[in-house]
């Protein structure tokens, strides 16, 4: 396939899923715009695929108005940025609650709502969820909630558009092999005594295939929702965890 003549916007692009999706998606001739709130990576990545980057913090309104306005029209925009931690319910606090709200639920209806004003014509919003916006996990209840909030957010917005040539779906991945899941076996060694070999095991054992999910295989997901015969794929959150869901 090749999407030549198609502009796409990646949030959290500088590392991880997000990075693979620059990569794939300007290897299929896309024109690339990452966003994210370092610069660094961000630039490390745009100067390998050839394209651009804007630093934004996508829980602000008026950075994705100024996203858009500098990356000019996209016809693909993939709301990637997102944040997790770890903690039972009753140790959470209002603001780490917020946190949760505001980085994967509010920053994903603000890059959509920025978007979708600026689409004429055939479109694809696509958001990275997490099968936590499918099932629940103990000890991550507020992470769960903001994914389960985008998902919702994802079907309600496919019916709006669904007489459009847009489509809007979710891509939710299981426990993926990137920097998140990193802190996340930190936390677990701190917390547990457990090694890192093992804390990563018990990760990966969620999934049937007893592995953690590569960047690749979302970003596989991501550029077929984009190609030629996906059109009735839509309001779908699609499951990228070798059957866990």
């Amino acid at each position: 396939m090749t999407l030549a003549g198609n502009r796409v916007l990646i949030t959290g692009g500088g590392t991880g899923v997000g990075a693979e999706l620059a990569r794939q998606f300007a290897a299929a001739g896309a024109e690339v715009v990452v966003c994210g709130r370092r610069p660094v990576p961000l630039a490390a990545i745009a100067a390998e695929v050839g394209g651009r980057y804007v630093t934004a913090d996508v829980t602000q309104e008026s950075d994705l108005a100024r996203v858009f306005d500098l990356a000019g029209p996209c016809s693909i925009v993939i709301a990637n940025a997102g944040a997790a931690n770890s903690a039972p319910l009753a140790k959470v606090t209002l603001a780490e609650w917020n946190q949760m709200m505001t980085v994967n639920l509010t920053g994903v209806f603000l890059t959509f709502r920025a978007g979708l004003a600026q689409m004429s014509g055939w479109g694809r919003l696509i958001a990275v969820a997490s099968t936590a916006g499918l099932k629940g996990y103990a000890y991550a209840a507020p992470y769960a909630a903001a994914k389960h909030g985008t998902v919702g957010l994802v079907r309600s917005l496919a019916l709006e558009l669904a007489r459009r040539p847009i489509t809007v779906n979710a891509l939710c991945p299981g426990f993926l092999d990137t920097e998140m899941t990193d802190r996340s076996v930190a936390n677990i060694v701190a917390k547990t005594g457990k090694t890192p070999d093992e804390a990563r095991a018990a990760l990966a054992a969620s999934n049937p295939q007893r592995r953690l999910i590569r960047p690749a295989e979302v970003a596989a997901a991501a550029l077929w929702l984009c190609a030629p015969g996906s059109e009735g794929i839509n309001g779908q959150a699609i499951a990228i965890a070798g059957g866990e869901i």
